[in-house]
């Protein structure tokens, strides 16, 4: 049941940087490929998830390259290939098993949930500033308001303390005035 890596009738070289082309129809074409731990997280399954398909299953995509030093390898596959064998191997679970966890969902989805949320709050945030921006400019319109009715108010209190000083030395003059000419 464990699929043995089959290798090419005469092993390929590697090159001085440690590249293996296992499929070098794929050679010039590094876009369309994925190492197997990021084909995990686009997929939405562990890397033992990975790991597990690639023994167990025959037909699990073909490795195209192969990096790094022959102690720690980094294993290409074309993308596209995983995305379908990883599909056909999660529609083929019926239900939830005991034991297992549920498949994670793949990093693209999880990204653009992301993305939409803090789209909407980006709009809510924008439109709450508007409102505030709304309130604080009728909040300055009334402290201006205010400030114009407290100077009238300030002026009408000073003429009358004015007026009712007037009134009062007027009123002391005519008190005095009557007072001399009432008095032998």
């Amino acid at each position: 049941m464990h699929q043995e890596l089959k290798h090419p009738e005469s092993p390929p070289e590697a090159s001085a940087d440690g590249v293996v082309w296992l499929r070098p129809e794929y050679q010039d074409r590094h876009g369309e490929l994925v190492t197997l731990a990021d084909g995990a997280r686009l997929v939405g399954v562990s890397k033992s998830a990975i790991s597990n398909w690639q023994k167990r299953h025959a037909n699990f995509p073909q490795l195209v390259l192969l990096t790094g030093s022959l102690h720690k390898r980094t294993k290409w596959v074309v993308a596209a290939e995983l995305i379908d064998f990883a599909r056909l191997q999660l529609s083929r679970k019926s239900g939830p098993r005991t034991g297992h966890k549920s498949p994670q969902r793949p990093g693209a989805q999880i990204a653009a949930e992301k993305t939409a949320h803090y789209e909407e709050v980006v709009r809510t945030l924008t439109e709450r500033e508007k409102r505030q921006a709304q309130a604080l400019a009728r909040t300055r319109a009334a402290k201006r308001a205010a400030g114009e009715k407290l100077t009238e108010a300030r002026a009408r209190l000073t003429a009358e303390i004015n007026a009712v000083a007037r009134l009062g030395t007027q009123k002391d003059r005519c008190t005095t005035t009557t007072e001399k000419e009432t008095r032998p």
